[in-house]
């Protein structure tokens, strides 16, 4: 396990546009966020995507939000379900997700209750008052959460990270933060004394109760303002645990199904895969960032995994497809790839996914 001081860093601005947003200013701009030695995955200054692509740039960017071609998403769109109140404890060889909504859930293994990338707020921007809002509400009261024993924080975007939410969980539960790399100085001095692990591509953390996370790498980027593109580390996580293992990730590009072969080989196969299934359209714009429903199924094929669960879309619109095109798209991945469609579900808020035991 590596554990890494965070530095308290003066307030940070601007919007984190999705999909290349602007230039992160001068290249060789220090990093606000992590020092540490160049590697495979970091230059020294900034992360990237061995042998990957890189989001498309201002230029794109205009291109894309200037096509007319987004689709429009109702004011509402209420989940079929009540919200959850979600068991104290989940124990034995269970292993129950519960979906909140786009990338927040409970995941409740081996005794242990984790949330990844919570976000309780009503938008997903640096301000109250703009930006992607929420069409249904969280699957999970707040006030109606079991105690939380870990956060895992995936990456930096506003849909993933949001410091109110976090704040507030600290508060109320005082858990266990784990992040990628240069993730903790973005929320730590938000926090009062908070726990926070730190981990780069390929560590390792005991969390507990024979649960043990690992850090993997996926295919996508980072930012939250103008200027600290890429300045913070993205990841996959393994949650190993006695009951099964479980492969998380928060956002990627399919990029060949490099990682999820990685995934495999290293830790596989997997009783459960979280894999994200929306937000991405246009294709041309979104591949390097966001698989499709079709790129998950295969991922999934790819990573060996039982069971898998659907993300990252139905709540917030960011991108140019409807509300349901990835209900619809999973359901023809499904059925071309001849898999049952109850091995992949698209989750909605208040839904829990009593993962059967293989």
């Amino acid at each position: 396990m590596k554990r890494r001081q965070f530095m308290k860093r003066a307030g940070i601005g601007g919007l984190a546009l999705l999909g290349g947003g602007f230039a992160a200013g001068r290249a060789m701009a220090a990093n606000r966020y992590y020092s540490g030695p160049a590697s495979d995955h970091f230059d020294g200054t900034r992360f990237f995507n061995p042998n990957g692509e890189q989001p498309e740039g201002l230029m794109s960017l205009l291109r894309w939000r200037l096509n007319g071609k987004s689709i429009g998403w109702p004011d509402a769109y209420p989940s079929p379900v009540e919200p959850a109140v979600p068991e104290k404890r989940v124990s034995g060889n269970r292993m129950v997700v519960t979906m909140v909504g786009h990338a927040s859930m409970l995941i409740q293994v081996a005794g242990l209750n984790i949330l990844t990338d919570p976000v309780w707020a009503e938008r997903t921007s640096p301000v109250s008052f703009a930006g992607p809002k929420r069409v249904n509400q969280p699957g999970i009261r707040f006030e109606d959460l079991p105690t939380i024993d870990a956060v895992i924080v995936t990456h930096n975007h506003y849909d993933h990270l949001d410091l109110v939410t976090l704040k507030r969980v600290h508060e109320a539960h005082r858990p266990l933060f784990v992040t990628p790399l240069g993730n903790d100085a973005i929320f730590a001095p938000s926090l009062d004394d908070p726990r926070i692990t730190v981990m780069d591509w390929g560590d390792t953390a005991y969390v507990g109760k024979n649960v043990t996370l690992h850090c993997e790498p996926c295919h996508h980027w980072s930012a939250r303002g103008v200027g600290d593109r890429r300045m913070a580390l993205w990841g996959a996580f393994v949650i190993e645990t006695l009951a099964g293992k479980i492969y998380h990730i928060g956002d990627t590009g399919f990029h060949q199904g490099e990682n999820y072969r990685a995934a495999s080989e290293r830790h596989g196969p997997f009783r459960l895969a979280i894999l994200p299934i929306g937000a991405y359209e246009p294709r041309w714009f979104m591949k390097a960032q966001h698989q499709n429903p079709e790129e998950a199924v295969a991922g999934m094929q790819l990573a060996r995994a039982s069971y898998a669960l659907g993300h990252h879309w139905g709540t917030f619109k960011l991108t140019d497809e409807g509300i349901e095109e990835p209900l619809a798209a999973l359901g023809n991945a499904l059925s071309a790839a001849e898999m049952k469609p109850e091995r992949f579900r698209a989750m909605r808020p208040g839904e829990a996914f009593d993962v059967p035991d293989v």
